[in-house]
This record gives structure tokens, C-alpha cells and sequence, in this order.
């Protein structure tokens, strides 16, 4: 049963939001919040059925159907388990089951029945269960300790403690949600089904039609659709993956709906947004858009085109790289999006205007000195930041380059931690999180090129090294002691690599069962080099957390005054937890003279059509074309097949595959994108431009029942649509 017990401190009286117009509504609300706007008002935006048949605090309701799948959102269609979710969000698993001669990325893929389904190693899907408000425990823990470093400490083996209690059950998974840095904890749990498997996924030319071109932009003609199904024990219990394991049946999911949307449509956007910046002050509003995201668009591009070289002219290389580039790609685009989006909008302006105000209405409010305090202080630890900033940058991104020296990094820290109790260690690298280890180690192993990482390790090092002198790593500087020009470390990362045995899946596995001692002895250079690179990368974790001890002390002083000083409801910030976000079907205006309308049509995916990646189409979609007018899933203001369409749901990175919900709690499509004007839409709401891109179902069904595939009838019936 979904029980909470939350106390929920951020909504002031909801009904204040009565007098806004439907096209201003942002926010990303929890579900509890959704409970605390006025009924009427809902209503009136187009949600026809009570809002607690959407969440209930006792009962659940029809959210219960919205699941996370590996850090995307999906939502549930059927009683036996079946998932919709986003083209991009199961690449991986096409990746995984793909040779040069079974191109799946490229053909798509569709199960003649469920024995054929594919299982995705490392694939999980999350089901929400429980949300219990702990914020009093958590600040009781962090009340007793002494300065800044002891008070994260003290939050995070509070945090720790609770989780380990949580996940007494199998296969349950928890985490302590922090809301803009402290203002509340919330213990989310959930249960953690391992065994999920590909149903449907279209051919690339479908699911990436546009490709990077289109990405981030409008108007799209992208099928971003993809079926996967969760399978679990006899008991309908989370289980390992297993042949005699079942289809999962669900309390609650989502019926398709028979009415497509229109302009000016109700609908709304449900899933679990990973990060946004709303919270943020000023100056350090100012680092993200002056020096963070301009930085990592440099960077990733510069690590995108040693990949799509490598694939260039060897098809095993580009499979083995595929969703790498992709979701670096992505993110790459993205951050040039924030940065230009900032400017567009003046935003870091506005901010900082904003917060001039409100220190000045402190001012003759002196009973919130204490937040003025709170920001000053903030202040300071930007600038005190600062002094590290090229190094601790990059060792963020470590992670999305080298994956040669992750790997090693993840063996070796793994070894380390282990020497220390579970509650002592890293959160990631806690026993509970060991089988997600494993599952990356062997998935990892498909997308490895060694030319590549030996070219993206040499990379990462070079800059490393060339830091300026007060940021250098003692453990890069010993390496590259006979040389740091590009000439002298190729050569070099290239011997370390060869004489290393991080390729060989088997060793790796067998290097992760063992001790620092057992792994020094191996006498493996990237092994070696691993274990002494984390040791810095600890002592330099310690000055992190003490100024996340700092902020978390900070931040929600500030935010609590800011409530008071709007008189209005404040929303937190996206932290992968469940949200809703209320919207209309809407087009929009990018640039003077530019109307958006807010749908695509099947047309338009032949108007661009080049045979050519990306705007290349399968033959069976142009030969169906010209008849698609007369489809039962053509829309009749339309005249034709329609593809997306746009919203102004306020969504972030997380809500790929976020089901888009109409006012009758029935699926209308499958989010998967922001306009290139929304992209800084993570730093501010702005509803003449906050867009976001959905796959009309309508697509997905045509495509199904279009192609003519084995299987497809099946699964038309599993999701409640009869023949014609």
C-alpha cells in the first residue's frame, strides 16, 4: 500500500494559484501537493476526474503506474506488466543484442510472442510504494554534530541507517529524498523488479528520426516509443531474471485513450525529473552559465569526436560506441541549450534582481536576518570554489569519458570501501548496491573499443596535467613524469593499457571480488594507478562534503524566508523523485514573426525525408503513408497520422518517458524532449517558451497495427485496442 506520512512545509495555500491562467501553471509537484490544490481549480484547468484518482495518501492511484526505468520514466499499460517508455531510454538493450549481421539498433525490434522477448542485463524498474517524511529525524542527527564536515557526516549515516532499515526486504530499494538541500527529507521506497525485457522497439529511423539535427527542436517527427515488460517472481514479487519468471501484474495502470488531444488540450506530465537549478542563488547561478555549461559543451564534444572517428569507417566500432555518442550528444547539445537559454532570457539577471529584492525586504524584516546571513554566505563558498574549479570539473565528468579508467576506479574503490563497515562507506559503493555493479561491469563490456579508450584516456590525462600548478594531481604528475605533450602520453596510455587486463570481462569480475592488497599484487599499471588516483579523489570528497554540510545548513534558511517573502507556492527542485506538472496542449513563438503549431503530422515525416540518416524513413512507413489519412488513428482536424506534439509541461532531464495523461487519467503520449528556447527552463519557468515535445500514442498504435509485424496483434489486444 502507498502510506505516507509526510509533512510538507513548502505549499503555502494553493488556492493563491486560482487566479493564474492555465498557460502560466509550472511546477514540478509532488504528488502530495497535487492533493492540496483547489479542487475547482483543477477542474477548471480540464482534469476531470478527482485528484486523488490520480494519488491517494492511503490508496495510491493511477501514479502508482508511473515507474522509473534506468533513470527514465515510464508508465505501465497493461495488467501483465507492459511498459511504455522511450526509444532512447532502451538503447542499451538493443546496443546489447546487436551484431554487425542482427542489427537491431538499426531494424528495430518486435517479439513474435513473449518467449522471445529480450532480457536487458542491468535493466530495473522501480515501482513506488512508500513516502514517509523523516526531515525532524534527519535534522535531530545533524543538530548534534559540529562543523560542517561532522553535519554531513551525521546526515549522511542518519540517511544510511534508515535505508538499511528500508531495504530489509528483498528487492525493495530506498533513498532519503533531499528537497532544495534540506528543507525536507523524505523516505521514498520502492520496489526494484530486475528482470525487464524488450518488447518493441521501431527501427533507428524511427526512434531517431532527425537525429541531432532535430534534437532539441521543433517541429519534431520523431517516434521516441519503445515497450518494454517487467517480469517477476510466481509470488508477482520482484525476482532475478529467470525462464520461469512471469509478467508482472500491476495494482494500477494506464488505459489507452480513444480521444486523441488537440489544441488547447489538458494533459498531464507525470515522472521523475532528475536535477534542476531553481534553488540555486545568483552567484551560483553565474558558475553554471558562465563556466560550467559552456565547459562541458567543449569537452564533450571534444570526447563525441574521438568516438564517431573511431565508427566512421568500422561498423563494430560504432556499435560498440552507439549509446555513448548518443547520450553524450545529448548532453552536449543540452548544456549549449542552458547557455543560450540564460542569455536569451536574461535569467541570471532577473535572478539576481530578484534576490536584491528580497535582501531589501529583509532589510526591514529582520526577523529573516538570518537567511540574508545564509546567502552572504553562499556567496562565499562560490568564490572560495573557485580555487579548484578546472580540477573538481573535471573529475565530474570523468564518468562520461575514459571508461577504461572507470572501470578500474570502480574496481579499485570498490576494494577500499569494502575494507571500511557498509554504514561507513560511500553511498555507491554500499553492499546494496553490488549486483548494479556487477550488472554494469559485464554490460560495460559492450561498449568497449580499446583504440577509442587508450585515445580518450590520453585525452583526459592531457588535460589533467595541464591544470594550472595549484590543481595538479600528484598521482597524474608521477605517471606523466617522462612527458605531457600529446606525442609523449599517447604512447604512454597506450603500454599502460596493454599491459592491463581491464578488457577481460572475467578478470574484472575477479578483481572486484578482491582485497587493495590482492589487487597491488596483480601488479596491473591501471589497477595501480586506479588505487592511488582514488586516494586523492577521497581526500579531495572530504572538502566537498564539508561544503555540502555547509549548504545544507544554508540553503533551506534562505528558501524557507524566500516562501515567505513570494506568498506563494514554491515547488522544490527536480531530485528523481515522482512529480506531476499540469499543461496544455500549446503552440508557441520562438522568434519574431514564428508561429509553432503545436502538432506534427506523418506528412511531415515524408516532407523531410532524404533516404539518407537522419531523415531517412523504412520502406513500409513511406508505402503506408499516402493511406494514413484514412486510418482509424488519423486525426480529422489534422487529415492526417499525427506524430508529436507539444505541452507546456515543466519537465528537465528524467522525465524521458514521462507518460503524458489526459484529464480522464487516460495515456495520450510519451514525452521525450524540450524545445531548444526551454532548454535553461531548469533555471526558471517562462510559459511563452516552456514547450515540451511528446510522441502522440496515436503514432505508436499506427506503427503497430501498420506494419504488418508478428506480434503486433497480440500486443494491440494487451493494451485494451480491438481490432477494426
Amino acid at each position: 500500500m502507498l502510506r505516507k506520512h509526510l509533512r510538507w512545509t513548502l505549499l503555502a495555500a494553493s488556492c493563491l494559484m486560482t487566479t493564474l491562467s492555465l498557460a502560466a501553471v509550472g511546477g514540478k509537484w509532488t504528488p502530495e501537493q497535487l492533493l492540496e490544490h483547489d479542487p475547482d481549480w483543477l477542474r477548471e484547468l480540464g482534469l476531470e476526474i478527482p485528484a486523488s484518482e490520480l494519488w491517494d495518501i492511503e490508496k495510491g492511484g493511477l501514479l502508482e503506474a508511473v515507474v522509473n526505468v534506468g533513470g527514465c520514466s515510464a508508465g505501465l499499460l497493461s495488467n501483465d506488466g507492459l511498459v511504455l517508455t522511450n526509444h532512447h531510454c532502451i538503447f542499451s538493450i538493443l546496443q546489447e543484442h546487436s551484431t554487425p549481421e542482427r542489427n537491431l539498433i538499426a531494424d528495430g525490434f518486435l517479439a513474435d510472442g513473449r518467449e522471445d522477448e529480450l532480457y536487458g542485463t542491468g535493466a530495473r524498474a522501480s515501482v513506488p510504494h512508500r513516502f514517509t517524511d523523516v526531515t525532524a529525524e534527519i535534522e535531530a542527527a545533524a543538530a548534534a554534530a559540529g562543523d560542517d564536515l561532522a553535519r554531513y557526516k551525521a546526515i549522511d549515516r542518519k540517511q544510511k541507517e534508515m535505508v538499511a532499515e528500508c531495504e530489509q526486504q528483498a528487492f525493495t530499494r530506498c533513498q532519503v529524498a533531499t528537497y532544495d538541500d534540506g528543507v525536507l527529507y523524505q523516505l521514498v521506497e520502492a520496489r526494484e523488479f530486475p528482470d525487464i525485457r524488450l518488447v518493441y522497439a521501431p527501427p533507428r529511423a524511427v526512434g531517431e528520426f532527425g537525429g541531432e539535427v532535430d534534437n532539441w527542436m521543433w517541429p519534431r517527427h520523431t517516434g521516441d516509443f519503445s515497450l518494454v515488460r517487467i517480469y517477476a517472481g510466481a509470488d508477482n514479487q520482484p525476482a532475478t531474471h529467470a525462464g520461469d519468471n512471469r509478467p508482472y501484474r500491476p495494482r494500477r495502470h494506464l488505459p489507452i485513450a480513444h480521444q486523441g488531444v488537440k489544441d488547447g488540450s489538458f494533459v498531464v506530465v507525470a515522472g521523475y525529473p532528475g536535477k534542476t537549478y531553481r534553488s540555486l542563488i545568483g552567484a551560483e547561478m553565474a558558475e553554471r552559465a558562465e563556466r560550467h555549461f559552456p565547459g562541458r559543451a567543449k569537452l564533450l564534444r571534444d570526447w563525441i569526436e574521438v568516438m564517431e572517428a573511431a565508427g566512421a569507417n568500422d561498423e563494430s566500432a560504432r556499435i560498440l560506441l552507439a549509446d555513448r555518442v548518443k547520450s553524450l550528444a545529448n548532453r552536449q547539445k543540452n548544456a549549449r541549450g542552458q547557455v543560450a537559454g540564460i542569455q536569451r532570457g536574461q535569467l541570471l539577471a532577473k535572478k539576481q534582481s530578484a534576490e536584491q529584492e528580497m535582501l531589501a525586504w529583509i532589510a526591514k524584516n529582520p526577523e529573516h536576518q538570518a537567511a540574508a546571513d545564509a546567502y552572504r554566505e553562499l556567496e562565499a563558498m562560490v568564490n572560495r570554489a573557485a580555487a579548484t574549479w578546472e580540477r573538481d570539473f573535471l573529475l565530474g565528468h570523468l564518468g562520461q569519458g575514459p571508461k577504461a579508467l572507470n572501470l578500474a576506479l570502480d574496481i579499485t574503490r570498490w576494494a577500499i570501501e569494502r575494507a571500511h563497515p557498509d554504514l561507513e562507506r560511500h553511498p555507491d559503493y554500499q553492499d546494496r548496491h553490488r549486483d548494479k555493479q556487477l550488472d554494469g561491469q559485464r554490460r560495460d563490456q559492450k561498449r568497449l573499443h580499446p583504440p577509442t579508450e587508450s585515445e580518450l584516456l590520453a585525452d583526459f590525462l592531457y588535460r589533467l596535467t595541464h591544470l594550472p600548478a595549484e590543481q595538479q594531481m600528484p598521482t597524474v604528475e608521477k605517471l606523466l613524469q617522462e612527458g605531457k605533450d600529446h606525442e609523449q602520453i599517447g604512447p604512454l596510455v597506450e603500454g599502460l593499457l596493454d599491459s592491463s587486463r581491464i578488457f577481460d570481462l572475467d578478470a574484472r569480475l575477479a578483481m572486484f571480488e578482491q582485497s587493495v592488497d590482492e589487487l597491488r599484487q596483480r601488479r596491473d599499471p591501471l589497477i595501480n594507478f586506479a588505487l592511488d588516483l582514488n586516494a586523492e579523489i577521497i581526500a579531495i570528497e572530504d572538502e566537498q562534503h564539508r561544503a555540502e554540510g555547509a549548504i545544507s545548513r544554508l540553503r533551506p534558511t534562505w528558501r524557507r524566508a524566500l516562501r515567505t517573502f513570494l506568498g506563494r507556492p514554491v515547488d522544490p527542485d527536480a531530485n528523481s523523485t515522482l512529480r506531476v506538472s499540469l499543461a496544455e496542449v500549446a503552440g508557441y513563438r520562438p522568434r519574431d514573426g514564428i508561429w509553432m503549431e503545436p502538432q506534427t503530422r506523418l506528412g511531415g515525416v515524408i516532407e523531410k525525408y532524404t533516404g539518407e540518416a537522419p531523415f531517412d524513413a523504412p520502406q513500409a512507413l513511406l508505402n503506408a503513408a499516402p493511406k494514413a489519412a484514412t486510418s482509424r488513428w488519423a486525426d480529422s482536424d489534422l487529415g492526417d497520422v499525427p506524430v508529436c506534439f507539444l505541452a507546456t509541461g515543466d519537465t528537465t532531464g528524467g522525465n524521458s518517458g514521462s507518460p503524458m495523461i489526459n484529464g480522464k487519467g487516460e495515456l495520450v503520449g510519451v514525452n521525450f524532449d524540450r524545445v531548444w528556447e526551454n532548454i535553461a527552463n531548469d533555471f526558471g519557468y517562462n510559459p511563452d517558451i516552456a514547450r515540451n515535445v511528446s510522441a502522440d500514442v496515436r503514432y505508436l498504435l499506427w506503427m503497430l497495427e501498420t506494419m504488418g509485424l508478428p506480434g503486433s496483434r497480440a500486443l494491440l489486444d494487451e493494451m485494451g485496442v480491438s481490432a477494426e
